[in-house]
């Protein structure tokens, strides 16, 4: 037999002629005994066509029947479609998608939650593309239209049984390229998830150390100072009492600073005009070592002068603190594109690439607990950046290498 546009080829089946499923009109057929007909010996696909539409069951019926397919049972709507599939056990089910009362998007969801197994093949006279994809997120395993050739249905048909899927080439492509798109977003999400998971057991592992860096530092002045009071209490030695005292008052001044260091930063929102390249040669005084060239003129800036000099406190004292004894640090002023800018360069030995967003740390001194070379609390350069932010601008390590590294501190001018 010749191969018609629309009809099904089958040596020996009847000629349907050249219409398509929708132009026939056949009128049903009693199908009651195929609700508990046994599963056969043979290997045929077995499929049960739901559709409330009788002249269109019936042609799917005719269609199947001519493909040498088991039509195990038919069904006028979705409810009569649940109560009958577990009597007639098919491995496909054909289903309409537009019915009243329960449509083929809640059947087949339902289907597949009570059988995972069963293949799903949606049927309907439109390409609405969110129906496709409320039917594919059902669960059916193909989607074709009732104008398709019939034997393309077959063949989702028999696609839909070995377990793949057939979309019609008359579904809009956009809505594949749609399902690819959400397939992607998903995967992106499940990454930023593994990203997420990651980083909070770092931040878990990073807290861990952070407390034991901020008991040690904490705990040793407090240690010193207490210390010096009980022996201050026992002592009648008048020249001893003195020298305990000064001592005293150093190790408290000391934990005094240590919790201003914190303090000032929350009140970075407090401002006033500030003079950056001033207040940057009155922070300079306090090591000969520090040299401050500003470029002239200089605006000034809108700035808490108190956190402006504790944003230079911190790169100055971590600057001077990892230089070798005696080497210069310089400190440049200058103007650039909508900022003032701030750069700090010391003499140290240079930051690893692994490391120059580490620096920047709560406590991270880059050196294991017990074994550090350099004194203080690591707070130094994380004080300093979260200043910096807080009052719009921001810390950043610029360049490092064996000859040393700079800090730059970029101030926004605003409008």
């Amino acid at each position: 037999m010749t191969r018609e546009r629309n009809g099904w080829p089958q040596d020996g089946a009847p000629d349907l002629g050249p219409g398509t499923l929708t132009d026939m009109d056949g009128a049903p057929l009693p199908r009651s005994s195929l609700k508990a007909l046994p599963r056969p010996e043979s290997d045929r696909v077995r499929v049960m066509v739901v559709d409330d539409n009788a002249g269109f069951r019936e042609s799917l019926l005719a269609l199947l029947d001519a493909g040498n397919l088991d039509v195990v049972a038919e069904a006028c709507s979705g409810s009569e479609a649940l109560d009958m599939v577990g009597d007639v056990d098919p491995d496909v089910v054909l289903m309409d998608v537009r019915m009243p009362g329960m449509d083929g998007i809640e059947t087949t969801r339902r289907l597949k939650v009570a059988h995972p197994e069963l293949g799903v093949v949606a049927l309907s006279g439109h390409e609405d593309q969110e129906i496709v994809r409320e039917m594919l997120v059902a669960g059916a395993s193909g989607y074709v239209l009732k104008d398709s050739d019939g034997d393309e249905i077959l063949h989702a048909v028999l696609q839909a049984a070995g377990g793949g899927g057939l979309l019609s080439p008359g579904v809009t492509p956009r809505v594949i390229d749609e399902l690819t798109e959400a397939l992607a977003r998903e995967r992106r999400r499940t990454h930023e998830l593994e990203e997420a998971q990651a980083a909070l057991i770092e931040r878990s592992e990073r807290r861990h150390e952070m407390v034991a860096r901020l008991s040690h530092e904490l705990r040793t002045p407090v240690t010193v100072i207490l210390g010096i009071a009980q022996t201050l209490s026992k002592t009648g030695d008048v020249e001893e009492r003195s020298e305990l005292l000064e001592r005293l008052v150093v190790r408290s001044q000391d934990l005094a600073r240590l919790v201003e260091r914190f303090e000032l930063t929350i009140d970075a929102g407090l401002t006033e005009h500030v003079d950056v390249a001033r207040v940057a040669n009155e922070v300079a005084e306090a090591s000969d070592r520090v040299e401050v060239r500003a470029d002239s003129p200089l605006p000034v800036v809108t700035l808490n002068p108190g956190v402006a000099r504790r944003v230079l406190e911190e790169l100055l004292d971590n600057a001077l603190r990892f230089s070798p004894d005696g080497s210069p640090v310089l400190v440049r002023v200058s103007l650039s594109l909508g900022n003032l800018e701030v750069r700090v360069t010391d003499r140290g030995a240079g930051i690893d690439i692994a490391d120059r967003e580490r620096v920047f740390g709560p406590l991270e001194q880059l050196e294991v607990l017990n074994v550090r070379v350099h004194q203080g609390a690591g707070m130094g350069l994380a004080l300093a950046r979260t200043a910096a932010r807080a009052m719009g601008g921001d810390v950043t390590l610029e360049s490092s290498d064996e000859g040393g590294s700079t800090f730059l501190w970029r101030i926004s001018l605003g409008d």
